[in-house]
């Protein structure tokens, strides 16, 4: 059994982990502490509020943490306000949070709440199916750096991008029933579990 870890301070961390629990062999756990890191072979930071979010992992002593589980190589995977939290550079904002991926993302991009639409895509990488997506008061990527592979855009805005045992999505695959970013982000995990037990 393999065990993901979904950050759980503030905003979908249910609907993650029953994603998880949906996956044969994976077992979905809430991060609430640095201890909570500890069996976790990949890690989900959640929409919700970027800026909320950010201000937790402060104060519960967990930034460090998981920038040292990143480091270590543990897949790790933001969407909306994860992927700000993973962002290099926030537009607009002298500092960022996480600071460990090489993209820029603008907040709140789509506008407001009212401004929230779903759509569908094809991302090859994830699944041979188009893949719901469900944008709420998202984010997107205005600039990736060379290292940053693109996997999927909307309306020429880039929504998904990888590098490395890192992904960030501005969209919620864990609002549709759709289990295929669910799936390729265990498999992440997976491999890196095994690689780390063989060291």
């Amino acid at each position: 059994m393999l065990t993901i870890g979904v950050l759980a301070l503030q905003g979908a961390v249910k609907e993650h982990l029953d994603h998880l629990n949906a996956l044969p062999q994976i077992r979905g756990v809430a991060v609430k502490k640095a201890a909570d890191l500890a069996p976790v072979a990949g890690l989900i930071l959640p929409g919700g509020e970027s800026t909320a979010m950010g201000k937790l992992l402060r104060e519960f002593l967990l930034s460090r943490a998981i920038l040292d589980r990143i480091q270590e190589g543990m897949p790790v995977w933001g969407t909306c306000a994860g992927m700000i939290l993973l962002a290099r550079t926030i537009a607009g904002q002298e500092t960022g949070y996480l600071g460990v991926m090489d993209i820029c993302v603008r907040r709140n991009a789509y506008g407001s709440q009212l401004d929230s639409f779903s759509t569908e895509a094809l991302i090859p990488a994830v699944s041979a199916a188009p893949v719901p997506l469900v944008f709420i008061r998202a984010p997107y990527v205005e600039e990736a750096g060379a290292d940053v592979t693109v996997l999927a855009k909307v309306d020429g805005h880039i929504v998904a991008v990888e590098q490395d045992h890192m992904l960030a999505t501005a969209f919620h695959p864990e609002l549709t029933d759709d289990l295929s970013f669910h799936r390729y982000f265990a498999a992440k995990a997976a491999a890196w579990n095994v690689l780390k037990t063989n060291l």
